[in-house]
């Protein structure tokens, strides 16, 4: 099991790393995540729903993600609250102690979850969530120490060594664990370094001195690296020189939903890509996308207190165009109703109104991997669909994309503004095109990015880091 000193210290990307070498040496391996929170999520084969970060693992394996792999999923709704998510099925929303007290009961899932996957491949690499060090969750963990103990593996600690602080971070991290916890901490790995090694060196002396531990190696910061976050919104990606040509805003909502969309649009050349959050002005912008939400009748009411729904209108009033993606989507119509509260209070919000057509949110979420073609050029396109939503109205006539046989999304009459239910239309280079085209791009780059691709150079590129810097034989020995 990875686990971390802290949230974003590199656990994913190390166990996608650990995967991708394992796999390419021959190993039946897969990845496991006991409990993660996140708002990125993808839909598994078996017609659930997971993490995103586990599902990119999963292709490290050369896997289809399954709901095994990731049991307990949770996606915030509030700051109290969250969509608890069983083994890829939706078991209800909770408050936070709600939650704590119901942990006892989701390990039945986590523990049933783990022995399948056990049962299948040779080896399955866990991550922890957060740290394993927060006394307030000791009690019933399933998350870190709780779970590795119950199944009684080994674990490796990750610190990162680019936020600073590193050996604080690790050996006080060991300090708070229990004894039987820190026995079976077998070692650490040094995250993010970048600089020499000699300078470095000598601390890792005196941290394997401290501890009695090894040092398993100590991986270099990997410039530019761009994966499928687990749920913050990441900063690396291409750095644009000289005027872009396209200007793409995303306002970044408080419960923005798989906001991985925009991972290929950060590699485009031609793309200036730009979040907009809380409190910000909206910058010029040829093109402003709505994303993905966990609350969208609540996002909605954020982004008209933020003032977006003037700065939208004077968009449009200049020409720009305008996309919805899911729940921004949803957004462009003239209602979204919520009767049964299944994602916040019971009730109706206004939409934007751009497109003529009302929503319904439906239990039972709709989860789906698809593929199709975009509408009128006929170039292919594939994601995934994953929302409660159901619409309905006049727009739906003039779809956006066919997918596997219906039709999907609206496109305005004067094709200013559209939507789609559809996540992941970018990582198609030829889809890509076609929609920047229609959506400001004058002069397309007949070279967009292949997202598809992309994933699978930076996960090689992921492995060879592992291969040359982390004492690989010490790492399957562990295995045994």
């Amino acid at each position: 099991m990875i686990q971390g000193t802290t949230s974003d210290a590199g656990k994913s990307t190390v166990v996608a790393a650990i995967c991708r070498a394992l796999s390419r040496r021959g190993v039946s391996v897969a990845p496991f995540k006991p409990q993660n929170m996140a708002l990125n999520s993808a839909v598994t084969v078996d017609g659930g729903e997971i993490g995103r970060s586990t599902a990119l693992q999963a292709l490290a394996c050369g896997l289809a993600p399954h709901s095994d792999m990731n049991p307990v999923l949770l996606k915030p709704e509030t700051d109290r609250g969250a969509q608890v998510i069983l083994r890829g099925r939706v078991h209800g929303h909770m408050d936070a102690l709600d939650y704590h007290a119901f942990k006892a009961e989701a390990r039945a899932s986590v523990m049933a979850a783990w022995q399948a996957l056990s049962s299948r491949y040779d080896v399955v690499i866990a991550e922890g969530a957060g740290s394993p060090a927060e006394i307030n969750l000791r009690d019933n963990d399933i998350a870190n120490m709780g779970f590795a103990e119950m199944v009684d593996c080994p674990v490796l600690l990750v610190g990162d060594i680019d936020r600073g602080g590193v050996f604080a971070q690790l050996v006080g991290t060991l300090a708070l664990l229990s004894a039987s916890e820190q026995a079976r901490t077998w070692g650490f790995i040094v995250n993010r370094f970048r600089g020499d090694m000699a300078l470095l060196q000598p601390g890792l002396d005196w941290l394997e001195a401290r501890t009695g531990k090894p040092v398993l190696g100590t991986l270099p910061y990997l410039q530019g690296l761009l994966l499928d976050a687990e749920d913050s919104i990441g900063r690396e990606g291409r750095t644009t020189t000289g005027e872009p040509a396209l200007r793409v805003v995303v306002p970044a909502l408080p419960r923005v939903s798989n906001h991985n969309d925009f991972d290929p649009l950060r590699l485009h050349p031609q793309v200036q890509l730009t979040f907009v959050g809380p409190n910000q002005p909206v910058p010029p912008a040829d093109l402003i996308i709505l994303p993905g939400s966990k609350s969208t009748r609540s996002d909605l009411q954020w982004l008209r207190a933020q003032g977006w729904e003037p700065a939208l209108q004077r968009h449009l009033r200049y020409g720009g165009k305008l996309l919805g993606i899911c729940g921004g989507f949803q957004m462009l119509g003239e209602w979204i109703h919520d009767p049964q509260g299944l994602e916040g209070p019971a009730g109706s919000s206004p939409g934007f109104g751009w497109l003529n057509f009302q929503t319904r949110m439906v239990a039972g979420k709709q989860l789906r991997n698809v593929k199709g073609r975009v509408l009128p050029e006929g170039v292919p396109v594939g994601g995934y669909e994953i929302h409660n939503g159901v619409s309905e109205g006049p727009a739906l006539a003039r779809p956006l994309i066919e997918l596997d046989g219906r039709m999907d999304g609206a496109v305005s009459e004067d094709g200013q503004v559209m939507g789609t239910y559809l996540h992941g239309l970018f990582d198609w280079p030829l889809a890509c095109r076609a929609l920047l085209a229609r959506l400001g791009l004058a002069q397309p780059d007949t070279e967009a990015v292949d997202y598809r691709e992309h994933r699978q150079r930076e996960l090689d590129r992921l492995a060879d880091a592992v291969e040359a810097h982390l004492d690989m034989a010490a790492l399957t020995a562990l295995l045994d």
